[in-house]
């Protein structure tokens, strides 16, 4: 195998320091990616990838190179992810708080605060996430803010939130008792550079993760339309909801990939006449909204087999209908 990229990397465990090896090899047209660690003379090889995707490959290198800095290590040449420094200086102010928080926070005012939101996202019909983040409550639950002043000064806090839950926040923080106080610069001095720089690796190490998942979910889909498999079969192999199945067959459509082969066995039980309806309620009414579809092709008729199964049918149609108008619109 001819190693075609290698880099070591080493970190401090009970006074002793570890040596590893991440390499990348390539043999017989295939690529291989690799973990090798050493201890006492012996080393220990373990394969993360074997194939031949070059794509593939640079997913699970980033996120095991993510997972392993996370646990201490440092490799002898940097730069593997091609940091901005430029946007890393920015941020480094509220990274550091965010880093602080999640590593010393006060779980269960964080919990309290987390009761809250749900209360409140549910009276007012907003998601969570819209009242509050769960980086904002963590801030909170750690620098446990006793003031309006003190509360404005976490990353985060506008006068908008301060104004509309601020006083609800501060209800549930000045019965707590806080080791610190504000203004927050000493932060910057306590926490160790080591334990922030494995924080920012775990926060990588997450990231792409999702970017695997979804890398490996896209992957899985192609190979199933590939080998002809139906729409509940693709979704029992890739984990998805046949909802989301579809919205992704959207996306790879317009990206050139074809899905005709799965829009062909779906359809074929539905009659052609029904198809053609479908076709020219789009052309009349335009594909942005399918519930005035749904009203001008079945009228106030219950569709036969459920309005979900119509709106996939529905959705199906109008992936063909747009790559037509498409085809149109460049041909003309």
């Amino acid at each position: 195998m001819e190693v075609i990229f290698m880099n070591k990397l080493s970190r401090m465990s009970d006074q002793n320091e570890e040596i590893a090896q991440l390499w990348i090899g390539e043999e017989d047209n295939a690529w291989h990616l690799g973990w090798s660690q050493y201890e006492a003379g012996d080393r220990e090889d373990t394969i993360w990838y074997e194939g031949t995707s070059w794509e593939e490959l640079l997913h699970i290198y980033r996120h095991q190179l993510a997972m392993q800095m996370s646990e201490g290590y440092r490799p002898l040449l940097h730069g593997l992810y091609h940091e901005n420094e430029d946007l890393k200086l920015r941020s480094y102010a509220g990274q550091r708080l965010h880093c602080f928080s999640e590593l010393y926070g006060n779980e269960s005012l964080y919990e309290e605060l987390c009761v809250w939101r749900r209360q409140k996202a549910a009276s007012d019909r907003k998601a969570p996430y819209f009242v509050a983040t769960n980086r904002l409550l963590r801030m909170i639950s750690a620098f446990v803010p006793h003031t309006m002043d003190e509360l404005m000064q976490l990353p985060g806090v506008g006068e908008s939130k301060a104004s509309e839950y601020g006083m609800e926040w501060l209800e549930m923080t000045n019965g707590v008792e806080r080791s610190s106080s504000f203004p927050l610069d000493w932060v910057y001095t306590v926490l160790k550079e080591e334990e922030y720089e494995s924080w920012l690796y775990k926060q990588k190490e997450q990231k792409f993760k999702q970017e695997l998942d979804k890398f490996l979910t896209r992957k899985n889909v192609l190979e199933g339309m590939k080998e002809g498999q139906t729409l509940e079969e693709i979704v029992n192999r890739s984990g998805l909801s046949r909802r989301e199945l579809i919205e992704l067959l959207e996306t790879l459509d317009l990206e050139g990939y074809d899905t005709d082969s799965l829009l062909d066995v779906e359809l074929a039980v539905m009659p052609e006449t029904e198809q053609e309806a479908v076709w020219q309620a789009y052309e009349e009414l335009g594909d942005t909204f399918l519930k005035p579809v749904l009203h001008k092709v079945y009228g106030g008729e219950r569709p036969e087999g459920g309005l979900e199964q119509v709106y996939e049918r529905l959705r199906m149609i109008r992936i063909r209908f747009r790559r037509h108008v498409e085809t149109e619109r460049n041909a003309g």
